[in-house]
């Protein structure tokens, strides 16, 4: 995957945080004249954060799209008293979304950039309501925050999400997610059920549902309930 090219070098840790839990190769340039040593590749696109300093950005933007290959698909990330401006440099990007960033807003308008241009860069996810699991980097989010789990929680969690609806006994989850040379018991699964529920939080710990005398299910049933 190529990398997107994000301004400015660091970029703001909640734009960087986005980028890596959503799975996004890519890497951060100072100025302009930075963005001349592309990758082998060349850049898959680029995020450009104007809010703080837009003069900068804006040299950085001219400089992607004056090049014989312009390059697309080309985001711009502004504060809403920047807005009139836009209107005068509709030319020098794609796109643009409001700061402070919201994680699902920045993901949709990244994703919907890369459809309209047929470039298929987007990670391998998981996604069921406001989770999300990033099967290349092995994290998840819901709502855009990050979950802090376990090796074994997010395995289980990632073969509970990838199967919404279906009711999985202890013993299979025991099979299906620790391995058939597993010796331990089928409180092990109990165990890590009540860890990801309190680390999904009380507004999501309901996404994994308990069937009595069955075992667990993530997510609704065909029938709703």
């Amino acid at each position: 995957m190529e990398p997107l090219l994000v301004y400015p070098d660091p970029p703001p840790p909640e734009l960087a945080q986005c980028l890596d839990l959503d799975g996004w190769a890519w890497k951060a340039v100072a100025n302009a004249d930075a963005a001349a040593d592309e990758p082998d590749d060349g850049w898959a696109g680029a995020v450009v954060v104007a809010d703080a300093d837009p003069e900068g950005a804006f040299a950085l933007c001219r400089r992607l799209r004056k090049v014989e290959t312009p390059l697309q698909p080309l985001l711009l990330l502004v504060g809403g008293g920047q807005l009139a401006d836009l209107e005068l440099r509709d030319d020098l990007f794609d796109d643009f979304c409001l700061t402070p960033l919201r994680p699902a807003e920045l993901r949709a308008r990244i994703e919907h950039l890369f459809a309209r241009s047929g470039r298929g860069t987007r990670p391998d996810l998981v996604e069921y309501g406001p989770l999300a699991l990033n099967l290349e980097t092995y994290q998840a989010a819901v709502d855009g925050e990050p979950l802090d789990l376990t090796y074994m929680e997010y395995e289980l969690l990632r073969f509970l999400a990838a199967h919404p609806g279906k009711v999985f006994t202890r013993e299979t989850l025991l099979s299906r997610v620790w391995g058939y040379d597993y010796y331990g018991g089928a409180r092990t699964v109990d165990v890590h059920i009540r860890r990801l529920r309190a680390k999904l939080g009380e507004e999501h710990a309901g996404l994994i549902h308990t069937v009595r005398s069955v075992g667990y299910r993530f997510g609704q049933s065909r029938w709703g309930v």
